[in-house]
């Protein structure tokens, strides 16, 4: 017996780098500083105004003041169904739906729901961040695979084959990806999904921004463009993203009926059913047509290419144009070991600190994503203030 008071399973999780920069942005902001943040990974667009509407209705309506099926409303369950058809092509039955509370919770059950103690899963880094703490949970091991901006950011079918063991159980696989911005070729995702379908590997692929890809890049979804993977694949998606609905917070775990029925009872000890009222305003998102997300995606279009010129603008800095999602993942390794307003940072823990410091700036440091080195740069913030802030950091270099 030990005399912590927190139990080694919990306090060994991490806290959320990427919700700590944008919690200390904020809490700059409210004591009167002008800071700029480009922390957080959420769209600065309203949700749209006939999902809130519907909502309204809802939380006015007695019949959605109860609990209801743990695994989501049945009409809801068909809509994402459908949904998942229309966007992806991918076929799936209702009963394969899990509705959520987040993205996240689907991460979380997901992986607590495949992985047994010794297991081995493979996350391909840079990662977000959340990933690698369900799999520890678990009593799993993550197996980490470097990719840098010389390969794109993605993975090749020899690194996963160098890393697999036998105790490797999984690939968490990600594209668009959250936080390079790299979106996978149709080749490649098939190379990489009969790679796992040879020798039994699950794969649990992360669809959030699937709708927000730029110029000529293309979304393809793992299982449809390899149909054998289906029996042992996850798809994980929600509302967060497509339809401006982060603090919503609904997701969802679409897989074999085995595993969404396991999923579920964890759910129904958990949290149970996701609240009513976010659950018919997802609904209504996805009932309806893209519109919403085409606006945003012309929006971000416009600003990835700005902050992906200005970024290299700057001495030091080099930056791959973003395919997909929407963050810029710039190598800052040349503005390490230098003298910066009296400051000689040796890591980018230290220089996102120095820039939050001396220019009001906040970015997500690449330790935080398994990336020293590199440096995380929403571009879900007005344009301006996006402007701005790159050239802040700009003036800080120049200053030296």
């Amino acid at each position: 017996m030990t005399n912590s008071r927190v139990s080694a399973l919990i306090g060994g999780i991490a806290p959320s780098a990427t919700l700590a920069v944008d919690a200390k942005a904020k809490a700059l902001r409210a004591s009167g500083e002008s800071v700029i943040g480009f922390g957080a990974g959420e769209p600065d667009f309203p949700t749209p105004e006939a999902v809130v509407q519907v909502a309204v209705e809802a939380a006015s309506d007695p019949r959605w003041h109860h609990y209801s099926p743990v695994a989501g409303h049945p009409d809801l369950r068909e809509a994402i169904a459908q949904k998942t058809a229309r966007d992806s092509g991918y076929e799936v039955k209702p009963s394969q739906v899990l509705v959520t509370n987040g993205g996240k919770q689907a991460v979380y059950q997901t992986l607590l729901t495949l992985l047994d103690p010794g297991d081995e899963a493979i996350i391909p880094a840079p990662y977000w961040t959340t990933y690698p703490e369900p799999v520890r949970l678990a009593g799993a091991t993550p197996v980490y695979i470097e990719t840098t901006e010389s390969t794109g950011f993605r993975v090749t079918v020899e690194q996963l084959e160098a890393a697999r063991t036998e105790r490797t159980k999984l690939l968490i696989f990600v594209s668009p990806s959250n936080p390079t911005g790299a979106v996978y070729p149709r080749e490649q995702i098939e190379q990489i999904g009969r790679w796992a379908v040879e020798h039994g590997i699950w794969v649990v692929t992360d669809e959030i921004y699937e709708h927000l890809t730029y110029g000529e890049t293309e979304f393809h979804s793992m299982p449809v463009v390899v149909p054998e993977l289906a029996d042992q694949c996850v798809v994980l998606n929600g509302v967060a993203k497509t339809y401006a609905m982060t603090g919503w917070r609904v997701g969802w775990m679409i897989g074999p009926a085995d595993v969404i029925g396991a999923a579920t009872n964890l759910q129904s000890h958990s949290t149970s059913n996701v609240c009513n009222v976010a659950q018919r305003a997802a609904l209504q998102a996805v009932s309806g047509d893209l519109e919403a997300v085409g606006v945003m995606r012309a929006t971000f279009d416009r600003r990835r290419l700005t902050i992906h010129r200005m970024l290299n603008e700057i001495p030091g800095v080099s930056c791959m144009e973003p395919e997909g999602a929407f963050y810029a993942f710039p190598s800052v390794v040349g503005l390490l070991g230098r003298s910066l307003a009296g400051h000689t940072p040796q890591t980018t823990l230290e220089l996102a600190d120095l820039v939050l410091s001396e220019a009001k700036v906040a970015f997500v440091p690449g330790e935080a994503f398994g990336a020293p080195g590199y440096a995380r740069f929403s571009f879900a913030l007005a344009d301006d203030d996006m402007i701005e802030g790159v050239a802040r950091i700009a003036r800080l270099v120049a200053a030296g």
